[in-house]
């Protein structure tokens, strides 16, 4: 798997398939093919990456999904920085890494949250080096919460519990943080 983000939507909770629907005409004009599955999320290829901004290239990019959240909300994510915690949320990915699909899924990603109004979890934290055990540098940690809070727009850490009893956390951003970061020359999605 490629890099994903998550998209969190308030109110009232609703079918995948008919938050879907609702941007279907839009991807279709720059995807292709755009295939709705049984449960409603769409897999698709973006061929027309202007759409999007100027100078994306989409060459080398491979397939994206989105697709309900199914582990949102959580009894082990702290919401407090938040009026209410998400009804629910949805998925955007790729199915392969690849700096083109990190660009791709962080600028498919300020649409729809744009569209939506939506918070962006970026499913770990921004520009903190990926660590497979559950080691943390705290001098690691200072620089990103620094480089983080450079930027404009509003970022928030949501702690949730780790598989090894612990804690750890995740950014959650707002579009005018995810342009920023966007531009940034350390931009890479977690």
């Amino acid at each position: 798997m490629g890099p994903a983000v998550g998209l969190w939507l308030f109110g009232e909770r609703r079918s995948t398939r008919e938050i879907v629907s609702g941007v279907l005409p839009w991807l279709e004009t720059f995807c292709a093919p755009v295939d709705v599955q049984a449960d409603g999320s769409v897999d698709f290829r973006v061929r027309d990456a202007a759409v999007l901004g100027p100078r994306i290239d989409a060459g080398g990019a491979g397939k994206f999904f989105l697709s309900e959240d199914d582990c949102l909300p959580s009894d082990d994510e702290d919401y407090s920085a938040f009026p209410s915690p998400p009804t629910q949320g949805l998925v955007l990915g790729a199915y392969s890494s690849g700096p083109v699909n990190h660009v791709l899924v962080g600028h498919l990603a300020l649409a729809l949250a744009r569209r939506w109004n939506a918070p962006i979890d970026f499913d770990g934290l921004l520009a903190y080096p990926f660590t497979d055990d559950e080691s943390r540098d705290s001098a690691d940690l200072d620089r990103a919460r620094t480089l983080v809070a450079s930027l404009p727009g509003a970022i928030t850490e949501v702690s949730y519990d780790t598989g090894g009893g612990g804690r750890w956390m995740r950014h959650i951003g707002d579009a005018e943080f995810l342009a920023a970061w966007l531009r940034h020359p350390q931009f890479r999605l977690p």
